[in-house]
């Protein structure tokens, strides 16, 4: 690169950096000013010197990301490339055909197109191979690869050819992109006669304005006693759609979050600012250890206020706040400015990035400095990691068996098949998978590969390694033969041990081929033991409000003494 335009990249990075120098917050003007000078020469130096010829944006944006590093994981740069993903992120819309991809070998296969966008309205179909985008080979192209070859300005088109499982030749599509705006809520409905349920999976522009009609939506059509509130796997969002959310079920004025930052401007009271809808229905919020952020604010905020009954899992921890602020050349930082405050007065950050331990990790706060806080009614709830929920439920994990022919893509693959050989299903809430449809899918992957290894197994090969290290392992070999033979999995029992798990893959899967990202939700709903809880404890008062009012946490410290 020629020395002018070198020059003229540092000068862009002197003049984004150079305000900073007349800060004296921190009384380290003379640090910034000394390190960039140093910074900037060794680039040049680099330039004038370095035996091959150097690539100057990619240098500078490895710096970025290396300095940035040694922050939160939050705090990232975003270079004019990568800008459209992170507008996804707050307002869910984007250009492009609208569909869920995956690399599958040497290729990039349709996960699951979006129902009623460009890549369902042209025929595409979850399973489709594509070889060529553009009469370009597809070969070798990563996931991240071929999902920016497909977004663009809508209007434009693209043309995908793919291979179809179960015919010969390859199709060819040519596919107008639009705007696509991803759905906060993919469901919502009844899961018995008086108990509703919304899935809220974002909080993107309008999530407030989604969950608000979605809600009225089921008052007005139904006897509605009763709320679930799903927030498990919602990765959070924009902040003020969580106090959108919450204003829904709390008085105005209500404070549901305080942020609070370096800079006065950040610290601020976030309030309710809208007559709620209804105040009073009884509502159960749902979350596991991948609800965060936003998701964390809404839960929490109900609990303090002792709005919501919380169900599920301890949530993810992240009470730190992020501004998008704009660079020079339509570069962009996402920032951490501040943390967060739920109407108790805790923050629920699990992992303290201010401090490393001896190894140079970022650790989780621990228990023995947690802080104790109260609720409205004086209920103890804790800051330093998460939302605890008020009833915990072990998390549902998928045993080996399952795992594997979910990461072998065979439930995929098969769902292909069947689609392939039936035209249409019973709609989500009758589909079942049938013992005829379970014995074909045995016999599917009969000559498949999806071995594996089990959690047992594992343990035994690392006390082999042990008792090898320590010299123990040859008089103890023929016992560990034996352990070993008798612990060896047969997958034909396991296929029967798990099978409601597998039939309940196999059901989501299939649903999903006809009834989209609705389908696999309502088809996730039977079955699931934080529902059925959640819907239980609606119904019955007594121990709904015990749990609200504390009666519920006395009593069990009583029985405990």
């Amino acid at each position: 690169m020629p020395m002018r335009k070198l020059s003229i990249q540092i000068a862009a990075l002197m003049i984004f950096l150079i305000p900073f120098t007349g800060l004296s917050q921190n009384g380290n003007n003379f640090e910034i000013s000394k390190n960039l000078d140093i910074y900037t020469t060794l680039f040049k130096e680099l330039n004038s010197n370095y035996v091959d010829d150097i690539k100057p944006g990619e240098l500078m944006e490895t710096g970025i990301e290396a300095m940035l590093e040694s922050l939160d994981p939050y705090t990232v740069y975003i270079p004019e490339s990568s800008v459209e993903d992170y507008k996804l992120i707050t307002t869910g819309q984007y250009g492009g055909i609208g569909s869920l991809i995956h690399s599958r070998d040497d290729y990039v296969v349709i996960s699951e197109p979006y129902e009623g966008y460009p890549a369902q309205n042209s025929g595409l179909k979850a399973g489709d191979r594509i070889l060529e985008i553009d009469g370009k080979s597809a070969k070798g192209k990563s996931s991240s690869e071929v999902s920016e070859i497909l977004k663009g300005q809508p209007g434009s088109s693209v043309s995908l050819t793919v291979q179809r499982p179960g015919m010969d030749e390859p199709l060819t599509f040519e596919i107008d992109r639009e705007k696509i705006k991803i759905d906060n809520i993919p469901w919502y409905g009844m899961v018995n006669d008086h108990i509703g349920y919304i899935k809220l999976t974002g909080f993107t522009k309008n999530a407030g304005n989604d969950v608000r009609k979605a809600f009225l939506d089921l008052k007005k059509n139904n006897d509605l006693q009763g709320l679930i509130l799903d927030l498990r796997g919602n990765g959070g969002g924009l902040l003020n759609e969580a106090v959108n959310v919450t204003n829904i079920f709390v008085d105005k004025g209500k404070t549901v979050v305080s942020t609070k930052g370096k800079l006065a401007d950040k610290n601020r009271e976030h309030k309710t600012r809208f007559s709620p809808v209804d105040k009073n229905i009884p509502l159960a919020v749902l979350v596991n250890e991948t609800s965060a952020s936003a998701a964390e604010i809404v839960a929490g905020a109900l609990q303090d206020m002792d709005r919501a009954v919380i169900i599920g899992q301890r949530t993810f921890g992240k009470g730190l706040v992020q501004n998008v602020i704009p660079l020079s050349y339509n570069a962009q930082a996402k920032i951490t400015v501040a943390k967060y405050y739920i109407p108790s007065g805790r923050c629920i950050q699990a992992i303290d990035y201010s401090h490393k331990n001896e190894n140079g990790l970022f650790t989780k706060i621990p228990d023995s400095l947690t802080n104790e806080y109260k609720t409205a009614s004086g209920r103890r709830v804790y800051d330093g990691g998460g939302i605890e929920p008020d009833v915990f439920l072990d998390p549902r994990k998928l045993s080996d068996i399952a795992a594997s022919l979910m990461s072998k893509f065979l439930v995929f693959d098969y769902a292909t098949k069947y689609t392939t050989e039936h035209d249409s299903i019973e709609n989500p809430q009758n589909f079942e998978i049938t013992e005829d449809i379970l014995r074909d899918f045995k016999a599917y992957i009969s000559d498949k590969d999806y071995d594996y290894t089990t959690k047992s197994e594992k343990k035994l090969e690392e006390l082999k390694k042990v008792a090898s290290k320590d010299n123990y392992f040859e008089a103890v070999k023929d016992e560990y033969a034996q352990l070993k033979m008798a612990m060896m999995h047969n997958k034909e029992e396991d296929l029967i041990t798990f099978e409601d798990q597998i039939k309940d893959l196999l059901r989501m899967e299939i649903a999903s081929r006809y009834y989209y990202q609705k389908g696999k939700v309502i088809s996730s709903l039977k079955n699931d033991p934080e529902v059925e809880k959640a819907a239980a404890l609606l119904e019955n008062t007594d121990d709904y409000t015990s749990i609200l009012d504390g009666s519920f946490e006395a009593d069990a410290e009583k029985e405990k003494g």
